[in-house]
Parts: C-alpha cells; sequence; structure tokens
C-alpha cells in the first residue's frame, strides 16, 4: 500500500529530521506536493522531496490522491492549515505544540473531532523508553502514592545559533508561542500530563517562572523556565527547560510513597517495596522498549499496524497547550 500525502507548511527546525524519516519509508509515503507561506521555500523542498510546488492551500487540499497532510510550519499558521485539513478529510500530522494557547487550540481540536480524520501530533518523547518506564510502574501502583516528579529537557541551541537565520521565528513570541520555555517544555509537560492525569486527575493549579540572561533571542522572549503542576491527588510535577544549557543535563525523578525511579547522567536507579529486586542500589535496566517516532506511528496507523503506544490525540495536544498557557499567564504575574 502506497500512502500519498502532502505538505502544509515546511518552516519547522524538524523538517531535516522529518524529510529524513520520509525518506526511509520511500516503498511506503510519497510526497505529492508542497505549500508554505514562503514560496522560494516551498519550492526548495519540493525539489528535495521530488514533489510538486503548491501556489496555495487549496491545490493541496482539493487533490483526492492526497489522504494526509504533514503541518510542519510556524505554530502561528497551525490553526489556518490544520483546520482547513480537517474539513477537508484529511488526516493530518502537525508538529509540536498544536497551539499558541488555549483558544487556537481548542478551534483545532474541535475542527478535528468533528471530522474524525486520523489525527497525531509530534510529541516524540512519549516513546522514550524511561519515560515509558515511569507510566508503567505508576499505572501497576509500584510507586504507592506519588508525591513529586521532576522533569528536565534542556541544551545549547541558542548558544550555538541553532536558531539563526531560515528558524529565526522560533525566538518571536508572536509567531512560535513563547522561548524556550515553551519550545522545549511542551514536550516534559505533555509527558507529565500523559503519565499522571489518569491516576493523579486534572490539573488544578499551575505555578512557573521564566527568564532570560544572554539577550541573544531579544528581550521579548524567554530563554529558560521551570513550572510546577499540582494534580488534585495533591501529586507535585515540576519540570524544566533551556535553550542555554552549557553541557550537562538533568534527567527524571519521580518519589511515591512505596518507591521512587531516579535518571540522572544516562543511568536510572529504582527502589519499590513492591518490586523484587528494586533495592535502587544499582542500575535498573528492565525497560521498555523505545517506541516508533511519532511520526513514524502516524504512518504505521494509516497501514494498519499494531501501535507500540497510542497516538496523541488532537484534544491531549490541546489540553498541553492550555496548561502552558496557563503556565505563562502565572509566570507574567
Amino acid at each position: 500500500m502506497q500512502l500519498v500525502t502532502a505538505f502544509l507548511g515546511v518552516g519547522h527546525i524538524h523538517m531535516p529530521g522529518v524529510t529524513k524519516m520520509l525518506q526511509n519509508r520511500a516503498g511506503e509515503v510519497s510526497v505529492k506536493s508542497v505549500y508554505d507561506s514562503d514560496p522560494v521555500r516551498a519550492a526548495h523542498h519540493a525539489t528535495a522531496l521530488g514533489a510538486k510546488f503548491a501556489a496555495d492551500i487549496e491545490t493541496v487540499l482539493r487533490d483526492e490522491e492526497v489522504t494526509s497532510v504533514i503541518v510542519c510550519s510556524e505554530t502561528d499558521q497551525h490553526l489556518e492549515l490544520v483546520t482547513a485539513a480537517a474539513n477537508a478529510g484529511k488526516g493530518i500530522y502537525c508538529d509540536k505544540p498544536l497551539g499558541l494557547g488555549a483558544a487556537d487550540a481548542a478551534a483545532m481540536a474541535d475542527a478535528v473531532e468533528r471530522s474524525g480524520v486520523l489525527f497525531q501530533c509530534g510529541y516524540f518523547s512519549r516513546g522514550d523508553p524511561i519515560h515509558r518506564f515511569v507510566k508503567q510502574e505508576i499505572a501497576a501502583g509500584h510507586l504507592g502514592r506519588v508525591t513529586r516528579a521532576r522533569y528536565a529537557l534542556c541544551h545549547d541551541g541558542l548558544l550555538r545559533g541553532w536558531f539563526d537565520g531560515q528558524y529565526d521565528w522560533l525566538m518571536d513570541p508572536m509567531r512560535a508561542g513563547g522561548g524556550g520555555f515553551f519550545d522545549l517544555g511542551s514536550l516534559p509537560l505533555d509527558v507529565i500530563l500523559d503519565t499522571f492525569t489518569a491516576t493523579e486527575g486534572d490539573v488544578l493549579h499551575v505555578a512557573a517562572s521564566i527568564g532570560s540572561r544572554t539577550g541573544r533571542a531579544g528581550t521579548a522572549i524567554d530563554e529558560y523556565g521551570t513550572g510546577m503542576v499540582t494534580f488534585a491527588s495533591g501529586a507535585i510535577a515540576t519540570f524544566e527547560a533551556s535553550w542555554v544549557d552549557a553541557k550537562l543535563r538533568s534527567g527524571v525523578e519521580v518519589h511515591g510513597t512505596k518507591g521512587q525511579i531516579r535518571y540522572v547522567g544516562g543511568e536510572l536507579r529504582y527502589y519499590s517495596d513492591l518490586v523484587d529486586g528494586a533495592d535502587g542500589e544499582r542500575p535498573w535496566s528492565a525497560l521498555p522498549e523505545a517506541a516508533p517516532h511519532a511520526f513514524s506511528l502516524f504512518w504505521d496507523a494509516q497501514l494498519g499496524r499494531k501501535l507500540a503506544i497510542p497516538l496523541v490525540t488532537v484534544r491531549e495536544a490541546a489540553r498541553c497547550s492550555v496548561v502552558m498557557e496557563r503556565l505563562y499567564v502565572r509566570a507574567r504575574r
């Protein structure tokens, strides 16, 4: 079975990775056309992908051979592109985050759910073995009552100039939604919500602090930040994100009344009163396998294959945007 897709937007920094994954599926997926708000950029990627240049969105959406679209645009264009694709009955892969905030994310979720099209958001961290393990052990009750958790995702991309040139829109809050905390922070926030809401309930309270020290992204956007969410159960999760961490990276800690999981520096330690051998004294290696990337899962779902983990629903993607907006509101206060 050969799937035919098209691009609605190619401005995201993840485009090189997306292109490579498509090339690895050359026998299963073909790109027919490429649209972007920048015609020069669209033409460039169309040539690289062996596809046609599309001058407008309608050219893509009217094509009955195209059954899905890939939205890799700037975040402020997601509302127009995702809504149009949903109304046209096309399956949608949308890079993260879904929305700039609660309002546009909710509108997209409504459109996708009305249409019933297949949807996937690019929250690829859910497939990481560490996150899968934490979710598995919490669901099994092996940590007892969860009390607190801490996640971090940081890099030095701003210091290295990753966003200079064609990706400078990531430093514009009107186009990206926020800075380092928004861009990277949505990944651990999605993992936290996916991991804890089933057992700990909805998010009741949030708090956050964001900052900027280098000035490389100007003064209107944050370079790093810390967020805290409190669930209905009383469990507290904090997460950190940064574009300006020089080298060392923090990991994951989850604490409960019966056990603890700590992942730092590539080593995982696990203690549980309820699991044989989980004494916390030696590295723990019995982990689930890494699930395929969120982009790969989108195609597997269309090909009818069994998925290692579920797709990210549009409502889950919207939920992340809602909570992130609440965090930014609290930080500004």
